[in-house]
């Protein structure tokens, strides 16, 4: 009989053999095995319990292995495990209309996706042949996938290395903590992010921008929830110069800010919507674009020159009918939210004020970030060394974690328990202490 550590030990040692890693050194260790899960935990194979407090890439929203979305595919696959998109599917039909019952008002259609980086692809796409224009304004602070229009959409680090696409310009949003406008306060914040925003698009020549794309709440970047008004002033802006606005829901959507979208927090209506992600917590490959009736209409006697083999595949189609239903009927988004306002919001406060580590804490629902520092008065951001002892001891303690540069992102499943809750901030805070020290 094998023994169970033999299993992990094997394992690591097949993967770093055989397995090319993204976004990675290939010669790192990865000494965290995973063997199954449940809900809001993890474990390996020789039976260690890990509770998720990173939700994988922040997409099982609904949990690990829920039983109804399980049976779904289960079932989906004994009916009909594939078809050609081109068909008409009864699943992809379902699917569409649970994502449009939570969608904003006068949105019409779905068109399906593989993931949320294609589904950019395809909503700039979009964009740009509705307006026949060619510039995208996106944020440095940003992350919307590894594909072409998508990497060089993004802001950080990853663009640099991928800049193929064409008509990408980037401006600065609202980030009050580490203020580009010399903003003291939310208000300023917005107002003068907006008066930039505006600027870059006139000296670009606003008769070339087909649309802006933004995270609805940046997600990798920082969690950096936008200020009051400010959403709502991207929008006026874009009407003002007829610009598509792209809301990216990719990671923000489906509970995850404690609502169905991100957007519903904010006075705001795109013209186009991205999601993937939460919206089947990733159990099969699967995202989209939501798509305002003007914008769909414009396709009605033009052929929409996009398209994917697995566009609308059946098993995805079940997995989205079975998350939606599920989350509505044991009130998912609810207990995000309450998580959110009751658990995560004052446990963080909590460790923040007790830590010196600690700069800022921000987020909604399930949705947190906090943020490290050498030293709180200059807001210096903590190193790797300090963000790599983080990581190690959260692991060691039965936590993992979601590491972004110098922030801990707080992002456990929408369904996960007070109980659960509070024993993942224990953890943090303990884990904290211990650096700091």
């Amino acid at each position: 009989m094998t023994d169970t550590t033999d299993l992990d030990a094997k394992a690591v040692a097949d993967d770093q053999r055989l397995v090319f890693h993204s976004w990675s050194a290939q010669a790192a260790p990865r000494p965290f095995v995973v063997a199954g899960g449940l809900g809001s935990w993890l474990w390996d194979h020789a039976g260690k319990r890990y509770l998720d407090f990173s939700s994988q890439l922040v997409n099982t929203n609904i949990g690990h292995q829920h039983p109804k979305v399980v049976e779904a595919i289960q079932a989906q696959a004994a009916t009909l495990a594939t078809i050609a998109p081109s068909t008409v599917s009864t699943a992809r039909n379902a699917a569409a209309e649970a994502i449009l019952a939570h969608a904003p008002e006068g949105f019409t259609k779905v068109f399906f996706t593989n993931a949320g980086a294609d589904a950019v692809e395809n909503a700039i796409r979009m964009a740009r042949l509705t307006t026949g224009r060619d510039k995208v304004i996106s944020s440095y602070r940003s992350y919307h996938g590894n594909t072409g229009a998508a990497i060089n959409a993004t802001g950080d680090w990853r663009r640099v290395h991928n800049e193929y696409a064409h008509g990408h310009v980037h401006v600065f949003t609202p980030y009050l903590y580490r203020t580009e406008f010399w903003a003291t306060s939310p208000e300023q914040e917005t107002e003068r992010a907006l008066r930039h925003m505006e600027r870059v698009i006139q000296a670009e020549g606003s008769s070339t921008v087909a649309a802006i794309l933004l995270e609805s709440i940046p997600g990798t970047a920082g969690i950096m929830v936008p200020p009051p008004g400010y959403l709502a002033g991207v929008r006026a802006i874009a009407d003002r110069y007829g610009i598509v606005l792209i809301l990216d829901e990719v990671m923000a959507g489906f509970g995850r800010a404690g609502s169905w979208l991100a957007l519903d927090h904010f006075d705001v209506r795109p013209d186009l919507v991205t999601f993937a992600k939460g919206v089947n917590s990733g159990y099969v490959p699967a995202g989209g674009v939501m798509i305002s009736e003007p914008i769909a209409a414009a396709f009605d006697e033009r052929v929409f020159p996009g398209g994917l083999t697995y566009s609308g595949h059946p098993l995805a189609m079940a997995s989205i009918v079975a998350t939606i239903q599920a989350m509505e009927s044991e009130g998912v988004v609810d207990n995000a939210a309450r998580i959110g306002t009751d658990v995560l919001a004052p446990g963080l406060a909590e460790i923040a004020a007790s830590n010196r580590l600690v700069g800022e804490v921000r987020g909604l629902g399930v949705f947190w970030a906090v943020e490290l520092v050498a030293d709180q008065e200059s807001r210096t951001p903590a190193d790797a060394s300090v963000m790599g002892a983080v990581k190690a001891g959260c692991l060691a303690r039965g936590l993992v974690p979601f590491v972004a540069e110098n922030r801990l992102h707080v992002v456990p499943p929408c369904v996960i328990t007070d109980d659960e809750a509070r024993q993942g901030l224990e953890i943090i805070a303990e884990v904290l202490d211990t650096v700091a020290r």
